[in-house]
């Protein structure tokens, strides 16, 4: 593999560094991958600005040319991790808490069908870090070293990607890293060290796009995950089925992750089909799955959710909407917002940016209603499906071949 050290940076990529906040700050936690550190949306982040100034918050840093894509970024330890398509190659970028490129290397062959570009957010877990390319390669580097410790093909286990590629991020739990190459081995967990084999699970079904996430109660874990023939749950010991929904299940594409909080299970999807919500519980060993509602209140295409406080906040088709998750009433919808696009929460707060313009907007999370206290709007060409990501007071949003970096801290 390619490996580039931060002194041929300036042969791909340009540095913009805008202010002298360099050092870390201690805040409350990190963003190890996709959706956060518990794959729901939520920054455990305090002490951040309810409002934003005119023109919006800070700009600390910009990074120009890491590669056409729409991976989402990882930040560990004031380091940021993304990838992006750079020529024939699905490329990984690592930068420093200036914006300063540390490494960068190439993962595998770029996936350059429909919708070219990078789609799998890296995962850090310690000093690993993993990467599932549109073609079905995962890897596994060390993040100091870049050394290549161990690859699979998904097609290994008779994976077949829909026509948009593989799109999930993977998902570490425990000793394990679980994988979604669809067809008869449905979920696949590997030793996170290895690579090997750890188990397979028994449903077979088509993958989509969305990633898994890990449902813990007490010394019990379930994987679940969004898939084309609808919502699946397997033990994370050994993959073994213990349920399974057939919502969504042939829909055209399904591409939001089941989210997980309160007690609810909630999963909503695009093309007119709308969420479904399930109250979780788990009782003298045997988990059940109830569900209380369906609505098309939050047809939501592939821009996520996330909940506080009994509800659910979304994208509702070129909007936004809110549902009580107890309920299911819709407490507002079609709230224009920065339009049709991504969400994340932090400090009671919703981080909102848009799919076109590269619009970023900041609201109260509120039952009442959706009212904009702050606007920006960062460049970039095309479509942007990268999620917001706020960890230690920072806010970075990836558009195109640009990432940014924005101070949010209050103080």
């Amino acid at each position: 593999m390619k490996k580039h050290g931060c002194g041929n940076r300036q042969l791909t990529r340009g540095l913009v560094l805008l202010g002298t906040l360099a050092c870390t700050m201690a805040w409350a936690g990190d963003w190890p991958g996709w959706r956060g550190p518990t794959r729901d949306g939520r920054s455990s982040d305090t002490g951040l600005l309810k409002t934003w100034p005119e023109g919006g918050p800070a700009l600390l840093w910009k990074a120009e040319g890491i590669g056409k894509g729409y991976s989402s970024v990882a930040i560990v330890k004031d380091k940021v991790y993304t990838t992006g398509d750079v020529g024939d190659e699905l490329t990984i970028f690592a930068f420093d808490g200036n914006g300063k490129e540390l490494w960068r290397l190439a993962q595998g062959p770029a996936f350059t069908k429909s919708y070219g570009g990078s789609r799998s957010t890296p995962v850090v877990d310690g000093n690993r870090l993993y990467v599932i390319g549109g073609n079905g390669l995962v890897t596994c580097h060390d993040i100091e070293t870049h050394k290549l410790l161990w690859k699979r093909e998904l097609k290994e286990f008779g994976g077949k990607p829909g026509g948009w590629g593989y799109s999930e991020s993977a998902l570490i739990v425990d000793d394990k890293v679980i994988v979604t190459p669809g067809g008869k081995a449905g979920l696949v967990a590997l030793n996170k060290l290895t690579g090997e084999d750890v188990w397979r699970s028994d449903a077979e079904f088509s993958v989509h796009y969305a990633s898994a996430i890990a449902i813990r109660e007490g010394d019990a874990t379930l994987v679940v995950q969004g898939t084309g023939s609808g919502l699946l749950a397997v033990d994370a010991k050994d993959g073994r089925k213990v349920w399974s929904n057939g919502f969504s299940g042939g829909n055209t594409a399904n591409c939001p992750d089941p989210v997980y909080g309160e007690g609810f299970l909630f999963w909503a999807n695009g093309y007119g089909k709308g969420g479904i919500c399930f109250q979780v519980a788990r009782k003298d060993g045997a988990w059940s799955f109830t569900e209380l509602w369906q609505s098309r209140d939050m047809v939501n295409h592939h821009g996520g959710y996330v909940i506080d406080k009994g509800h659910v906040y979304g994208n509702h088709n070129n909007g936004w909407s809110c549902i009580d998750l107890k309920t299911g009433v819709t407490k507002w919808k079609d709230a224009k917002g920065v339009g049709k696009g991504s969400i994340a929460f932090a400090d009671g707060m919703l981080y909102l940016f848009g799919e076109r313009a590269g619009r970023a907007g900041l609201a109260a999370a509120s039952p009442d209603g959706l009212t904009l206290v702050g606007e920006m709007s960062v460049a970039g060409e095309g479509q942007s499906w990268a999620h917001p990501a706020v960890a230690n007071g920072r806010l970075y949003l990836r558009y195109d071949t640009n990432l940014y970096c924005f101070q949010v801290a209050s103080r």
